[in-house]
């Protein structure tokens, strides 16, 4: 179990790693685009592709996001009650969610199969085949589906999640 445990927490990172690389990519598009204009130039498709890496970044960060407790959690109520009813509460919530994250997993293969079936294209300047940067929306659901399934068997073995919340403090360390 320890070599799945390793290689799921290395799929997350270098997902979060990739969706950082995106937020780049997106600074250094601006960059060229603003470059361009000074000096005349076009540069086709920036905002395209700047489009593209922004939908990347958001679908790769999920699954890391999550487990580094970013994700907005309503935790009043499950700290409220008593630790048997949170157990079941966040079996039901990762069970749900999980669910839905697979539900959208599956369609969006669809989704991205039928793109590259009918060779679907951009309207804009760049002409780009849709099913590449869609294939990232299907490679970043399906993180987050096993994700959410991974803390859902967390909980129900072990009794908890492995959500890790960073605290303020930590923000500093050095």
């Amino acid at each position: 179990m320890t070599a799945l445990r390793k290689t799921l927490d290395f799929l997350y990172l270098a997902a979060g790693v990739l969706a950082a690389l995106c937020l780049i990519a997106i600074l250094l598009l601006i960059v060229a685009q603003m470059v361009a204009r000074w000096t005349g130039e076009i540069f086709p498709g920036a905002p395209d592709y700047a489009g593209y890496a922004m939908a990347a970044a958001s679908f790769l960060a999920f699954a890391n996001a999550l487990n580094h407790g970013a994700h907005i959690r309503v935790s009043i109520l499950l700290n409220a009650v008593p630790a048997g009813t949170r157990r079941l509460l966040e079996i039901w919530c990762f069970g749900l969610a999980a669910a839905i994250a697979w539900y959208f997993t599956y369609y969006a293969y669809w989704f991205v199969y039928w793109s590259w079936k009918f060779n679907e294209v951009s309207q804009g300047q760049d002409a780009t085949a849709l099913w590449i940067p869609q294939s990232v929306m299907v490679i970043g659901g399906g993180l987050l589906a096993v994700a959410l399934t991974d803390n859902l068997l967390h909980v129900i073995f072990k009794g908890e999640h492995r959500i890790v919340r960073a605290t303020v403090e930590d923000s500093f360390e050095v």
